[in-house]
């Protein structure tokens, strides 16, 4: 079986909620230390899920949400 990197990012807001967000790493260790910053940030709609997706689903469906994010932007 393949392994497969995700990474998890809390975010805090002033009202004290929490949220969580969980997919593939978004910077690598290598990259780092390089000095890369984030440029923009932002949240797709919410998908309802269903209960036995599996992980590699999820990062399918992660890449295509992406796909369409570079799309609108160019």
């Amino acid at each position: 079986m393949k392994n497969v990197s995700l990474q998890m990012i809390a975010v805090d807001l002033e009202n004290g909620q929490r949220g969580v967000f969980i997919g593939v790493p978004l910077i690598s260790e290598e990259r780092a230390t390089k000095g890369f910053r984030i440029e923009d940030v932002w949240f797709s709609s919410v998908q309802e899920l269903p209960e036995d997706l599996t992980i590699a689903k999820l990062i399918r469906m992660v890449g295509e949400q992406l796909a369409l994010r570079q799309q609108t932007v160019q």
